[in-house]
């Protein structure tokens, strides 16, 4: 009988959104419980309160005020970034450096560009393999959707519009992500918009450090992407295809797809209106971030990647930091890569950073 495998040792640095056993959003602990190829070794907060709490529901962990001697004192197999993104990138090298095998992010990933070509080069000089947590590319509704979408559901898709995003950098990646999942996974070649103007919110918002913006991205398969602030209250997306037409709402609880009567080459002018059964795992819990950390415990196995890799990470965050360039260029279209890779747009307060 063959020894089981040790477990992957894990690190967490950044927990106050672990405090709980329940899945939720961001709930990294949560997610690595669930995975019995690993375990909880170790964990980095600045907030001495934050790391009492989270032994309390975790468990007697070793617990560090200092990131860099965790890592040296522990040697994790996984880090687990969960602080703001202002500390992703030294935390990255650091990682790296100390011989970490994976490393989850939480989003986003970082506050420039230049800060994510760093992320991009320490991970790639050791092969590290990564899982970005946007967590829509582990959904099994998102999946199954996309599945349809590549086996020709609205026909040949010319036109994806992405609604109700709130920011460029913080929030909008999840976006730009889906975006690109749905549109095929091409990449961006060029991207046109505008950064809106919220210089009348009130005292206290936290916008302008990050506003929304309206979006047009040119993809390299011919397709076009829009991101609008508009068409809240959730996330959702239409698709415009040769076939049909496809209206995704409520983040992927509903969707209905209008199919062209007889198929693209009719000539029909008609639509049947089909609605579409969804997997609804929203409803038992959250089970993305397990499936992020399954999936990073396979490439590590295997030399892989994962569904949302270290290159995908940078693609997105680039996007949304085209707009910004774009908007200052008075919405010229911009090439991607960017070349003017400077632009910082800062995090949101939160955490014990």
């Amino acid at each position: 009988m063959s020894a089981r495998p040790a477990r992957l040792r894990v690190a967490m640095a950044g927990v106050h959104r672990s405090l709980s056993r329940s899945p939720a959003g961001h709930n990294w602990a949560a997610a690595f419980a669930a995975v019995p190829e690993t375990e909880m070794v170790a964990v980095f907060d600045r907030g001495a309160e934050t790391r009492a709490m989270f032994r309390d529901v975790w468990g007697e962990l070793p617990a560090y005020d200092e990131y860099p001697r965790m890592l040296e004192e522990v040697r994790p197999d996984i880090v687990c970034i969960a602080t703001r993104q202002t500390l992703h990138t030294e935390q990255c090298e650091q990682a790296v450096e100390a011989g970490v095998r994976g490393i989850v992010f939480d989003k986003p990933l970082a506050t420039s560009m230049q800060e994510a070509d760093r992320i991009v080069a320490a991970c790639e000089r050791r092969r590290v393999p990564v899982a970005f947590g946007l967590d829509r590319r582990w959904l099994a509704s998102v999946r199954d959707l996309v599945r349809q979408l590549r086996q020709g559901l609205i026909g040949k898709v010319e036109v994806v519009i992405g609604y109700n995003c709130p920011n460029l950098i913080n929030h909008g990646c999840h976006w730009f992500d889906t975006l690109l999942n749905l549109a095929g996974d091409p990449l961006p070649v060029w991207a046109s918009g505008e950064v809106l103007d919220v210089s009348s919110d009130p005292p206290g918002s936290r916008r302008p450090l990050d506003p929304p913006g309206r979006c047009l991205f040119g993809l390299d398969n011919g397709v076009l992407g829009y991101v609008l602030p508009e068409g809240g209250p959730q996330m959702g997306f239409e698709l415009l295809g040769d076939g049909g037409r496809l209206l995704v709402l409520n983040d992927f609880r509903a969707a209905v797809r209008w199919e062209v009567e007889g198929g693209p080459a009719s000539g029909a002018s008609s639509l049947r209106e089909t609605k579409l059964k969804l997997p609804l795992e929203w409803q038992e819990g959250h089970p993305a971030g397990a499936a992020a950390v399954r999936d990073l415990v396979q490439a590590i196995a295997t030399g892989g990647t994962t569904a949302c890799d270290v290159q995908q990470a940078r693609t997105v965050s680039e996007m949304g930091f085209a707009i910004y360039a774009s908007h200052k260029a008075g919405g010229a279209r911009v090439p991607l890569p960017l070349a003017d890779r400077s632009h910082r747009v800062a995090s949101f307060r939160w955490g014990n950073e």
